[in-house]
């Protein structure tokens, strides 16, 4: 693992939300999204999807690199964030939930989150033509820790051959719905394949990380210039973790 700490950026949906939204931290608006690659750019970084980021995390490269990853796989992401990435030279691995393609955040609605819909064939297609990487976010956005080993495998082992086998191309990069996981599932996330996971854990990925248990920094709607810095020069996200 890395010798120095290594930020993966959590975002979900790049849109511009009002006042009162539920969740509104969820949403970054697309200025604020800008704003923050354009930061990264002028201190040196390089904005890296999983697959490029995995010789940094392994500790067979070192440079100024930071993970930047979305999930649930939000039309948004295409429309906001895939031009503001190309402007800067940046790739992002979108994490998508394999059975729920041009569908919608179906697990938030219960919450009074706002309906917002997911990319659909030709979207993902345009998102990895855009040069960015998909990973996947399980089968349906569930609770893997909660599933039976049957429903577990199902969940983790298909969705990497959903998703290869619709968009032809290699998916080695695991999410955790809601962050969830344990000893079982990340053993299921291990035999499946991948090269790394996920999670909701706060901080940045430090020297005795695991692949499967990757932390992340979370991005809101608030996280403005100075406290984006602090999350990714300082020790701010580190000490959430």
């Amino acid at each position: 693992m890395p010798v120095k700490p290594i930020p993966i950026l959590m975002y979900h949906s790049i849109e511009k939300m009002p006042k009162g939204t539920v969740m509104r931290s969820l949403h970054v608006p697309p200025k604020l999204f800008s704003l923050q690659m354009k930061l990264l750019k002028i201190l040196g970084y390089r904005g890296l999807n999983m697959s490029e980021l995995q010789p940094y995390l392994a500790g067979k490269k070192t440079g100024k690199v930071v993970g930047i990853t979305f999930d649930d796989g939000y039309q948004n992401n295409l429309i906001n964030a895939l031009p503001i990435l190309k402007k800067y030279g940046f790739s992002a691995t979108c994490y998508l939930v394999s059975q729920n393609i041009a569908g919608f955040n179906y697990w938030d609605i219960d919450k009074g989150i706002t309906k917002n819909p997911t990319m659909d064939q030709s979207e993902v297609r345009a998102w990895i033509d855009g040069g960015m990487e998909i990973g996947s976010h399980a089968q349906h956005h569930i609770r893997l820790s909660q599933c039976d080993a049957s429903t577990l495998t199902q969940e983790i082992t298909q969705s990497k051959k959903d998703l290869q086998q619709q968009f032809n191309c290699s998916v080695d990069h695991f999410c955790y719905p809601y962050g969830d996981h344990s000893d079982s599932v990340v053993s299921a996330v291990k035999k499946a394949g991948y090269l790394s996971a996920t999670t909701v854990r706060r901080s940045r990925v430090q020297s005795d990380d695991k692949p499967l248990t990757l932390p992340r920094v979370f991005v809101t709607h608030r996280t403005f210039a100075h406290l984006f810095l602090m999350k990714i020069l300082g020790r701010y996200e580190d000490k959430h973790s």
